[in-house]
Parts: C-alpha cells; sequence; structure tokens
C-alpha cells in the first residue's frame, strides 16, 4: 500500500447521482491516512492538464455531505478525448507531471464510456514510464450502456424520473384526446436506448402511457409504425410514442436525419435530435391526427428532487469502494456492480478490466423487446423496477433544495502553463 495524494475528476454528461460518487470517494479517502492531500481537477482530464485542482481537505464536511443530495457535477465537468499516446504523448507527459509535482498517486475519475478510455490511457502510460499510480474509474452514465457493470449510477434516477413524467404527461393526454390524441415524447439515447425503455415503468392500467417504445436495437420502419398508431388510435382513442433519439431505420439511417444536417460532439459522436419531430410531423401527415411533441433534454438527466435512493446509495457506495481497491493495489480498473438476485434484489461490488469496458457500449438484450419492436418485455421490467425504488431526502431551504456549492481553494501551480496548441 503505497503512499501519496489522490485527484478526482468527473467529465461526461452530469447526473443526479454523480457527485453521490464523489462524496464516498472524498470520505472514504479522509479516513485513511495512506492518502494525504485529495484533490479535484476542474472540468475532468482538463483541469489535470491545465493544473487547475483544488484542495478538498478544505472543504466544509457539511457541504461534502451534501454532495450526496446535489445534482450536476460539483468539479465541473468535460467532454475532451485523449489521444492515442502512440500518436501524440504530449498529453500524456503534461498528466504525469502534474501527477509528480503534485505527488498524486491515486487517481479516481467518474464518468461513461469515453471517460473509461481516458482512465485506461492515463494508466496504461503511467505503467509504461514506471511512475506509481492506482487509477479506478467509478461509472456514471444515464445511458447505462457501459459494460462490465449490471448498471450504471445515474440510470436508476434517470429512470425514475422519466418513468413519472410520462406518467404525468400521459394522463394530460387521456383527458384531453379528443383534441389532442397523440404524444410522441423524444428521449436521450444514441445508440441504446435504456432511458427510452424506461417509460414503460409508467403503466399501471391497460392503455396507459407509453402505448409504443422505440429503441435503438430495432430497426424502424415506415409503414409498420403508421400501423402501429392507427391500430393504437384506434383502440383507446389516444396513442403516446416514446422514442429514442438514435433510432435507425432498416436501412440504418438515423430518423433525425431525415430532418437535416446534424453535428458531431467532442468525441466525434453523431449530436442527435429530430427524431420525434420526425415521428410528430409523419403521425400528423399521413393520419391526420393532431400530435402534440415533448421533448426532456438535460433536464432529465439531473432530478435530484425525484432521484432513486437505491441509485443515490449506489452511486456514494461505488465511490466509497474505489477507494478501498485502489488502497488494496488494484489500478486500471473500474469498480461495477454484479447482480445477485432481481427479488429482494441484491448487487454485490466487484471488478472489470478498464481495457474491456473502453469505448464499448452495452446495449439492450434483444430478447428484452417484443417481436414487433415497439415495447419492451417483462424480463427488461424485471431489471428496471428495483432500480426507481426510495427517494433521496433532500434538505429544502425556502421552498426549494439546498444543494452543495464547493468554496473550491486553489491548489498552487508548480509547473509552467500548459499550451493548447
Amino acid at each position: 500500500m503505497s503512499k501519496g495524494n489522490c485527484l478526482i475528476g468527473q467529465s461526461g454528461g452530469p447526473t443526479a447521482v454523480i457527485n453521490a460518487s464523489l462524496c464516498g470517494i472524498i470520505q472514504e479517502a479522509m479516513r485513511h491516512p495512506e492518502i494525504g492531500d485529495i484533490y479535484g481537477a476542474r472540468h475532468g482530464v482538463l483541469g489535470i492538464l491545465r493544473e487547475d485542482l483544488v484542495d478538498l481537505r478544505q472543504e466544509d464536511p457539511e457541504e461534502i455531505a451534501l454532495l450526496k443530495s446535489t445534482p450536476a457535477a460539483a468539479l465541473g465537468s468535460i467532454r475532451r478525448k485523449l489521444s492515442s499516446p502512440e500518436e501524440d504523448d504530449r498529453e500524456y507527459e503534461r498528466i504525469l507531471a502534474v501527477f509528480a509535482a503534485h505527488d498524486i498517486h491515486y487517481f479516481f475519475y467518474i464518468g461513461g464510456n469515453d471517460s473509461m478510455d481516458t482512465v485506461n490511457k492515463v494508466s496504461s502510460y503511467a505503467a509504461s514510464k514506471g511512475y506509481p499510480l492506482h487509477s479506478i474509474g467509478v461509472p456514471k452514465t444515464v445511458d447505462n450502456d457501459l459494460p462490465g457493470t449490471d448498471h450504471c449510477p445515474g440510470y436508476g434516477s434517470v429512470a425514475k424520473h422519466i418513468a413519472a413524467i410520462t406518467m404525468g404527461v400521459g394522463l394530460d393526454m387521456m383527458a384531453v384526446h379528443l383534441t389532442d390524441p397523440v404524444i410522441v415524447m423524444e428521449v436521450m439515447g444514441r445508440y441504446a436506448g435504456w432511458m427510452t425503455a424506461s417509460t414503460a415503468l409508467a403503466r399501471r392500467r391497460p392503455g396507459d402511457a407509453p402505448n409504443l417504445i422505440y429503441v435503438p436495437e430495432a430497426a424502424w420502419a415506415r409503414e409498420r409504425f403508421l400501423d402501429d398508431v392507427r391500430r393504437t388510435h384506434d383502440r383507446w382513442g389516444w396513442c403516446y410514442i416514446a422514442v429514442s433519439v438514435g433510432v435507425k431505420d432498416e436501412s440504418g439511417d438515423f430518423l433525425a436525419a431525415q430532418r437535416g444536417r446534424f453535428a458531431k460532439d467532442a468525441f466525434g459522436h453523431v449530436q442527435l435530435g429530430g427524431a420525434g419531430s420526425f415521428l410528430e410531423s409523419l403521425v400528423r401527415e399521413e393520419l391526420g391526427l393532431k400530435t402534440r411533441l415533448v421533448r426532456m433534454g438535460p433536464a432529465e438527466r439531473i432530478a435530484m428532487h425525484f432521484a432513486s435512493l437505491t441509485d443515490r446509495d449506489e452511486a456514494y457506495d461505488l465511490g466509497v469502494e474505489a477507494v478501498r481497491y485502489a488502497l488494496a493495489g488494484e489500478t486500471a480498473k473500474m469498480v461495477s456492480l454484479r447482480r445477485v438476485s432481481d427479488s429482494p434484489y441484491r448487487c454485490e461490488f466487484a471488478l472489470s478490466d478498464l481495457a474491456e469496458v473502453a469505448n464499448a457500449e452495452k446495449k439492450i438484450p434483444r430478447e428484452w423487446l417484443n417481436e414487433a419492436g415497439n415495447d419492451v418485455t417483462e424480463d427488461f421490467m424485471r431489471y428496471a423496477r428495483p432500480l426507481i425504488q426510495g427517494e433521496v431526502p433532500t434538505p429544502i431551504v425556502d421552498g426549494l433544495p439546498r444543494y452543495a456549492r464547493l468554496r473550491e481553494v486553489e491548489v498552487g501551480r508548480k509547473l509552467e502553463p500548459w499550451s493548447e496548441g
């Protein structure tokens, strides 16, 4: 068990519970004398490159504890993909220089697919240079598409929130269906439909929203879709459609592409949005049914006011376990959850190799979707129901949540400024 300081970073899209993992890491690190200073990197790997660090031991313990019920990313996040060290190792040299200057030998990075790639690359580079570093990735993504873990912190809360929104909007649709009979709800999800599938948790009676669910794991067909909507409307008098932004047709083209050009993000991933608009227009023009579009966007991922207690607790515990594994000598691993039982629900902690997790994606098993590809099966429901259980107690001040706000005491820089060029 080596001694040294530790550094924590957050990366990718924030969630309701990413700060719970941060809290778990900080509080557990403070219990171990082997860990000296506890630093946070502002805006993930960019903060490391810029040597933009904050001293987390200087924070008020009350604010640290409040991180467990605070959404978004308290240290600031970033979408930045490191180049391959074989192509250009200048960024990696800088990262190791920052680590060495501040005696950092424990590195914890909370994020999703591309973030795990970052941890893996940094860990491998440090090993190649003989620098002693224990690097542990902590999973975070509302997309729930990280392999190597039963599910990802962040997903349970977004599933709970989306299902609740679906229930409310669905009741509104049923109340006004004589004038507004069709709803198209567009949900985030580029290549995996876990979030969209969670709308199914909203159902309590036959006919409840959602009536149709379309996810990237099943190809979409125009005429089949129109028949689905027509039959559903004929039966109930309304139709609630949930669709992932990343749904593709049988030719492999994004539905969003049929609404015009779209750009790419910092990782080179397609920036989608428009699948819902396309379906809304199609239903209105082809079936003559008045249709409303509901687009959730980033608001769906940070709803701490209706977060899952199960999700929050698992996020915190994974942060704690990350520190324990690092102190036990583990490195180049991601802490993960291994499901033992659905009922009663129970998961165990485990480790996954970062090399097997980085840049890979876990999709909904095709057998968890019905044959028509427009709904989920009971297998998905058994998987998802336990993840949304419980409510997070949130302090309230003047009628609104009291969230943590860190002081962010800066750590003095020891190196020359980083050149971005």
